[in-house]
């Protein structure tokens, strides 16, 4: 390899929740090239050109230091700012959370709202969940629920669902994918698992199928023949796979759901994995967590004790799923300042809004009209080192250093911001 490249092994990609940790990525002078287990959104975010970016304030080139200061006064003015996107690391999230206790700021992510379609089933009756290695392992039996799997995570099916090898021997070919929903089951289809059972439904009707599922593992009569356009023998026999299965694991993903009450479907999923604990193993797996949404949703809980949607504007940590929902405030003409975070891709753009905004964002990042400061920021595992929760919540991977570009973390900034009030 010549010697102006450089090649970085067990990379950690952090373009979706899954962050896969065995990418190959090569630097040179020409940028990135992922050069082994990329997925298409890994290679779109790695390889992606930056256009040149510097910081700004009212539209005007300034030095960092300059927009730093403007930030702090307008924060240090401000009656109640609202710090939305949180698209960063840990230590980001860390960082904005330190700045809206200190400002009196509410904190929610741009894609809290999905989130709320679960935080709402585990608040109010909980769940039993898998990881995804438990689920690479153990599970001979995977249901699929109204998710298009492969369009968030291109790699679930090679690395989770039909994995070459497993810990414990249950490969691909013991393994069962039941898919409940309509053309959804394609990637299923190509993976190469043993059996895949398609229950052909609309998304928002998954819910209805799995109510008839619990009711007859129950021992119910129903007395349609169908349940939302699904057999009553085909929900029969799913029932039957799931009492004979040894490891169960149903997966969905809650940005998949977007419907009026979605959460009730979570619920019912919840409840099915609840039920079939009785006489077999099985747990649940939600998936998602693109834009650093699961890394902002657990530390907001370590540092305030609630799962996002905080304000801090009494001086200590209030929680209101509703009241303090960005999006609805940004809405109904609430807050006096917009702090928008995001580092991973240039599609999180701010929404559109009167209040003046402070963004930090990676270059190329759309920026609404009332943009005061603008400060161009890295993106963790590739412009600098840092930590994400991975999807399923059990653990933060490191992310490397790859050298792209010379922009500094949202840690610092934030940081920086917070030091200068």
């Amino acid at each position: 390899m010549p010697p102006s490249t450089e090649l970085f092994e067990n990379v950690a990609c952090p373009f979706c929740g899954m962050l896969c940790d065995d990418l190959s990525v090569e630097r040179s002078a020409q940028g990135l090239k992922v050069r082994k287990a990329g997925c298409g959104r890994a290679v779109a975010g790695f390889e992606r050109k930056l256009p040149p970016a510097s910081p700004k304030v009212r539209g005007k080139d300034v030095p960092l230091t300059e927009a730093v200061a403007e930030a702090a006064r307008l924060i240090g003015k401000a009656a109640l700012p609202l710090y939305g996107g949180l698209a960063t690391d840990v230590e980001g999230m860390r960082a904005a959370i330190a700045l809206a206790e200190r400002s009196g700021g509410v904190v929610d992510h741009a894609l809290s709202e999905a989130q709320y379609r679960n935080f709402k089933v585990l608040q109010s009756v909980g769940w039993t969940l898998s990881t995804l290695t438990e689920t690479r392992n153990r599970a001979d039996l995977i249901i699929i629920a109204g998710t298009d799997v492969e369009a968030l995570h291109q790699r679930f099916f090679e690395r989770i669902a039909a994995p070459k090898d497993s810990m414990f021997g249950v490969t691909a070919k013991k393994r069962t994918i039941v898919v409940i929903g309509k053309g959804l089951d394609k990637a299923a289809r190509k993976s190469g698992v043993g059996k895949v059972v398609t229950l052909l439904c609309k998304p928002e009707q998954v819910g209805e199928v799995v109510g008839a599922l619990r009711a007859r593992l129950r021992g119910f009569t129903l007395n349609k023949l169908d349940i939302a356009g699904v057999t009553l023998a085909d929900i029969d026999a799913l029932a039957e796979r799931c009492r004979k299965a040894q490891y169960g694991v149903v997966v969905w993903a809650p940005p998949a759901f977007d419907f009026p009450h979605a959460e009730l479907t979570v619920d019912q999923l919840a409840g099915l994995v609840k039920d079939l604990n009785a006489t077999t193993r099985f747990a649940g797996l939600p998936l998602g967590g693109a834009e650093g949404a699961t890394t902002a949703a657990s530390v907001t809980t370590w540092q305030s004790g609630y799962p996002l949607r905080v304000s801090y504007a009494s001086g200590a940590p209030a929680y209101d799923p509703y009241r303090y929902s960005i999006a609805r405030m940004l809405k109904a003409g609430e807050g006096d300042l917009l702090v928008w975070t995001a580092s991973f891709s240039p599609e999180l753009a701010p929404p559109a809004t009167k209040l003046p905004a402070i963004v930090l964002g990676t270059p190329g990042l759309k920026l609404p009209r009332s943009t005061q400061v603008f400060i161009p920021i890295g993106t963790p595992g590739v412009d600098h080192a840092g930590r994400l929760i991975r999807v399923d919540s059990v653990v933060s991977l490191p992310l490397k250093n790859l050298g792209r570009a010379d922009l500094p973390s949202a840690a610092a900034v934030l940081s920086s911001i917070e030091a200068a009030l």
